[in-house]
Order: structure tokens, then sequence, then C-alpha cells
């Protein structure tokens, strides 16, 4: 199909472009920006007149319960969700069930996602097998089969011997290593952020030093193999802090945090709103001005969603007995919008941290509108007020503190491949 759309503002970041003008669409693949090619005649038409035409966001991380959990939500379910909320690239974390940590499971998740055909799933390998932390998975062989970075998720290294041998091995094989900092013994038991909030509530603290500490022992291990590490949802300033000195230092890190962490505190907890339930918990003001002021100034490269589908009884037991995290791939997009509107970011960085940024991590063709890359293409009203609603959402978890907001920025059409994947009704 041959797409013509008209009339928008396009903004690259990738290739510093900001410009109005007519993007032109045939085989898939972006055929000019601009001037009309020679014979370009076009099949539809998309009139993307005061709104924003940009890269499809690449997510680095949403959990889609396909396989394992599906009763909480699928790939189709999920990847159509992504597609409302501009997202044509995510990455599956791999503490699915079983494990990513064979080929098979990444070719069963590979089939179910081009079976949908809404948004690319690009699978993360188990770093151990079983995530156990105990024995290497085979890198080499899920590198082949598809796999960007590997990761031992959420699941802790009871062995610092294994943690460098995994590092070491990723290195040789020229894989990222997306870590979760998170020192076990310091946060086993904890459900919230340890402070005042916790202390009123009486529910065990998360001390901010379970993810600095567990920075620095990753920090020491990479200065020792040179392994290449991405830090995942970075909720802290004082790792931050560490992070951005290791950086100065010239080691190969990079970062991301999740839209969410940018706007909530551990005061919208409330009265034990379980929606608020997140690992790594919602942290303190000083900590989220902390991770605002990194965004602003490029200290963390990228926001993603951190999507957590749940279905609705695993939030309706007591606060530390629920299931962390919050479904969250529809409020990228309008959350992220608002760091525009405090004047932190432009709109172009704000692009960048969603889009060209994370799949410069990744090491993926993406995140840009270059002539001749593939289609993959978010349209959005940035001035499009709308509630979310059980009723405006696609993806099968309701699991949000932002139920009923008014929120500001909506995704109109998404194309894959010069598809279009999701169009929002009139």
């Amino acid at each position: 199909m041959r797409i013509l759309i008209q009339n928008g503002q396009v903004i690259d970041p990738l290739q510093e472009l900001d410009t109005l003008a007519d993007v032109f669409i045939a085989d898939g693949r972006i055929a000019a920006i601009g001037t009309k090619p020679d014979g370009f005649v076009a099949e539809q038409t998309i009139d993307a007149r005061q709104q924003i035409v940009c890269p499809g966001f690449v997510d680095l991380c949403a959990r889609l319960r396909e396989p394992g959990n599906e009763h909480k939500a699928s790939i189709a379910s999920e990847t159509r969700a992504a597609a409302a909320g501009g997202v044509t690239t995510l990455c599956v974390p791999p503490d699915t069930q079983p494990v990513i940590d064979t080929p098979a499971v990444i070719e069963l998740i590979h089939q179910r996602a081009e079976q949908i055909r809404a948004c690319r799933v690009l699978p993360i390998g188990a770093l151990t097998r079983g995530l156990a932390g105990e024995h290497l998975s085979e890198m080499a062989r899920l590198k082949s089969a598809g796999c960007v970075a590997v990761s031992n998720a959420q699941q802790p290294f009871n062995n610092t011997n294994v943690m460098r041998r995994a590092l070491e091995y990723a290195a040789n094989n020229n894989l990222t290593v997306f870590v979760h900092a998170d020192d076990s013994g310091l946060s086993k038991h904890g459900c919230v952020h340890e402070g005042v909030v916790s202390t009123r509530l009486g529910l065990p603290g998360l001390p901010e030093a379970a993810e600095t500490l567990a920075v620095s022992a990753y920090l020491m291990l990479i200065e020792q193999t040179g392994a290449r590490v991405h830090f995942c949802r970075l909720s802290t300033a004082r790792a931050i802090q560490m992070i951005n000195r290791a950086k100065y230092d010239g080691h190969a890190i990079s970062s991301d945090v999740a839209a969410h962490q940018l706007h909530l505190t551990e005061l919208d907890i409330g009265f034990f709103d379980s929606n608020c339930h997140l690992r790594p918990p919602l942290r303190s003001q000083r900590d989220r001005d902390g991770l605002r002021d990194a965004v602003s100034k490029g200290r963390i490269e990228a926001i993603c969603s951190d999507h957590q589908p749940h279905d609705v009884d695993a939030k309706l037991a007591p606060f530390c007995q629920t299931e962390p995290g919050i479904s969250a791939l529809e409020t990228l997009l309008p959350l992220s919008l608002r760091l525009v509107e405090d004047h932190l970011l432009s709109m172009k960085d704000l692009l960048r941290r969603l889009s060209s940024a994370p799949a410069r991590i990744l090491g993926i063709d993406a995140g840009h509108l270059r002539v001749g890359a593939r289609a993959d293409i978010c349209i959005f009203d940035p001035e499009r007020l709308w509630t979310l609603t059980d009723k405006t959402l696609h993806s099968r978890g309701h699991n949000t503190p932002f139920l009923n907001w008014e929120l500001k920025g909506r995704v109109t059409t998404t194309l894959l491949d010069g598809q279009p994947v999701f169009e929002l009704p009139p």
C-alpha cells in the first residue's frame, strides 16, 4: 500500500528533523519526506493536521504475560495495546513461564507476534538457566535465535562469582546485559520505600541502599569485565549519581526509567492503594525530582513503560500481598508529554528518549524516519484531552493508578511496516 501522511509536524530526533512536511510511504518503507517521489500515487491519505508524525516508540520493557500467564494478558491483547500507545517495537523480559532460556521459547514468542502483526516483539534472553542465578545460559544460542540482550530479570544472584562470569560471557558474545539493581537481602520483605510513609502505614520498607548497593557491585564488575550494561528502571537519585560517574570514566553503561516514576511518589500510595505497589517502589519526592533532572540532562537515556498487566484478583489482597506493577503501555506517551509541559524537555528530546535512544541501546535499526527505513510511525495529537477508563484501555490489565485521570496527548494512528495497526475512531 502507498500511503501519504499530509500536513503533519514531522519530528525525527536522529536526523535532527523538525518540520511541517508530507511523508510518502511505499512498499512498507519511507519513500520520501517533503518532496513527492516521481510517479507516486497514494492509495490512502492520512490527514495529520495539527498532529506530530514521529518514529514509532521503542519500549525497553513490557511484560505480555504469554507464555505462562495468559489469564492476565496475551501477546495479542498487549501488542494491540502497544499499537494504541504508539509503540511499534517492545522488549519482553525473560521471566515468562517457561523462562526465555531456550530458542524454542523465543520462536514461540516470535510466531505469536508475527501472527498478530500489531507490534515488533524482541525477547530478552535469560542470563542464567531458569533465572536461578546458578548456571549460565547458552547465550550464543539465544542471540542466534533472536535475543537482543540478556538479563536475570528481577531474580537475584546468590553468588557474586556467577554474576561476574555471566557478565564476562555476555561481553564475549557482544550482548548487552539488562540489570535490575536490587540487593535481595535488603529488599526481600519490603513493599514500599522505606521512610515516613512506610512507617505511617506500618508497611515493611525497601531502603534506598537496596538499589545503590547493587549498583555499586555491578559497577565494580563492569570495570573488571568490560561488559556493556544497561540499568533498568532506576528509582533513586543516588544511583543516578553513581552511574553518571562511571559513564564519565568511560564505561559502556546506559539506563532507563519508567514513565510513572517521573510523576508519582510514595505519597501517592495514600491509604494502601495497591495500584501503587511497584517494584522498584515509588520513592521520595527528592528521588522523583532527581529522576526528572537526570532525564532532562540526558543522564538517563530512555523512558519506558515497564508494563505489567494483572488480573483483578492480583490487586485485591492486603497491600504487601498484592502483585507489583501497573498496566502502562497506553499511558507512556501522555505521561512523558508532561515533561514537555513542565519545560524539562523539548518535544524532539522527549521523542529521542522514546525512540532513537532505546533503539541505540538495543543496537537495532529502528526509531528513525530515514528514507528507505521501515515505516514504523506514530502519529499523535499532543493537545488532545482524554480520560483513561476501563473502556478506553486496550490492555487486558486495568491495574493503573491513572484510571479516570484526564490525560493530554493521544495517539491517533500507528503504522507498522507501512500498514495501519491502530487508528483512533473519530
